[in-house]
Parts: C-alpha cells; structure tokens; sequence
C-alpha cells in the first residue's frame, strides 16, 4: 500500500466516518453494536467521531459483526494500518525546535525496556562521541549548542539497568567519514568500550557478511509496541503490530549475521587502526 504524509492524519477521520456509515447501513445503534462488540458504549462512540483510535483488533471485531463484505473488510482495514501509522516530517520538528525535538525519543526509551536500534549509515547519537553528535547535526538549521548537550544526557540511559540494548551496525555504518579520521577513531573505540556495558549488545556486520536482503534504513523497534523508520525528510511511526513484527523479524535475520562480543571487538579495532594509519 502507497500513501502520501498527509494520508496518515486523514485516515483516521475516513476510519471513523467509514464504521459510523456501515454501522447505519445495518441498522444497529452504538448501544446494541457495542454490547456484541463487548465494547462499553462510550469507547465506540469515540472510534465513530475519531477522539479515540482504535486498535486493529477493535476494528476487525466491529467489521466481524456488521458483517461486513469482503472488499469492506480490506478498505476499512487499509484506512485502520494507516491510523495505526504517523508521520513526523523534519520540517516540523525544525519549526517546533532541535531541543524539543529530543524530548520525543527521550519518551520512548524511558518507557521502553528491550531496545533494539539498526544502523545501515551512521553511528546512532546514543552511541556517538560529542564531535559525531555535532557533525550529525551540521545539516540542521538553528543554535544546535542544547540539542548537543540533550543527545550526550540522553546516553545515561545506557546505564539503566532495567533496559537491555542492542545495537546492530553495518561496517559502513561504523566506518562512514562523518568527521575527520583521528576522530572516527575516537568514536570507534567508544563503540568497543560501550560494548563491555552488561545490559548493552553491540553488533557489526561486515561487508563480506553474506545477506540477500540489503539494508534499506534506520530503525528502532521499541518492546513490541512501536517502530519508527528513519528516512531523509522525517520519521514514520508504525504502532500495527504487523509491521512492528516484520521489522522485528528483519532486525532478527541481520542480528543472527552479526558479530557480538570479542568478535565485535576485533572487528571494530581493526577499523579503528586502519583510521589511524
């Protein structure tokens, strides 16, 4: 399924007008569809006027016993992925400001305890020395003093306790010239020492690595409950559980071809040398 940004807001008025009109189509009221739904009837007649978003099983339940047709089935369910996707535009959160900008991801780690991050391009900024955290941000417009200093509080939740980490980098991720040599150096050993931390998995995938499915982009997958994909003009976030589950089997085929531990650690201190030579 194809769709524009704009889509995604629109969807979720198009999901909540499509029920309400199916349900008048077959003549039940909100109380008599909500008690077969075994929904109270003030949470359907949110998901009818769009102040609540419901969830896909809500949605399939509803379509189950309005009876829906097979093509109602497959348009409604389109719209409802769609309300379960959001998209946040760079321009936006440039307008709102870099510093705020941070307060998002912030959030989500706090919330969340198993962390998983794929890095095909560059070192992620919970990883990256300050120099990196600065070059990460030249294309950005504004003072970026605060969102440098955010990026660098925000690596002491690596040292959380109750989180795990895991961290896979391709080999271009880890060796792309973001600054000058002596200093990529400096931040591939950080990568080594980060990845001593218990409760933190850093994996490399080398190029050499044999694997039919190349790496298309950043993403974060956040427990089982939410995935952003990063891309140049913003940030899509997926809450169907769906696609929550493809990037997670995708983060799992590339985690079971990466190397961890010791192997890492070699790996990224030759780079690290061939840097400095």
């Amino acid at each position: 399924m194809t769709f524009q940004p704009e889509q995604l807001g629109q969807s979720k008025a198009d999901l909540a007008a499509s029920l309400r009109e199916l349900r008048k189509r077959v003549g039940l009221s909100q109380v008599r569809l909500a008690q077969r739904c075994n929904m109270s009837q003030t949470k359907l007649s949110n998901i009818e006027t769009g102040r609540v978003g419901p969830s896909l099983v809500d949605v399939e339940l509803i379509l189950r016993v309005l009876e829906a047709s097979p093509a109602e089935v497959a348009e409604v369910m389109s719209l409802a992925r769609l309300a379960n996707t959001e998209w946040q535009g760079k321009r936006a959160s440039w307008r709102r400001g870099l510093e705020k900008r941070q307060a998002e991801p912030a959030g989500l780690e706090s919330e969340t305890t198993t962390l998983r991050y794929f890095l095909p391009a560059m070192v992620t900024g919970l990883l990256a020395t300050p120099e990196y955290v600065k070059a990460s941000l030249s294309g950005s417009p504004g003072d970026k003093t605060k969102t440098v200093a955010r990026k660098l509080e925000r690596q002491a939740v690596l040292y959380d306790s109750t989180k795990t980490f895991t961290f896979l980098l391709t080999e271009q991720a880890v060796r792309w010239p973001a600054i000058h040599r002596a200093a990529m150096a400096v931040q591939v050993d950080r990568l080594v020492s980060l990845s001593h931390l218990p409760d933190v998995r850093i994996g490399v995938l080398p190029i050499e690595s044999a694997m039919s499915r190349g790496p298309m982009n950043t993403f974060t997958v956040y427990d089982q409950r939410l995935a952003t994909v990063e891309t140049f003009t913003g940030r899509t976030v997926f809450q169907d559980s769906r696609d929550i589950a493809e990037h997670l089997r995708v983060f799992e085929m590339y985690e079971r071809n990466a190397l961890f531990g010791e192997a890492a650690r070699r790996a990224l201190t030759e780079w690290a040398t061939l840097f400095r030579s």
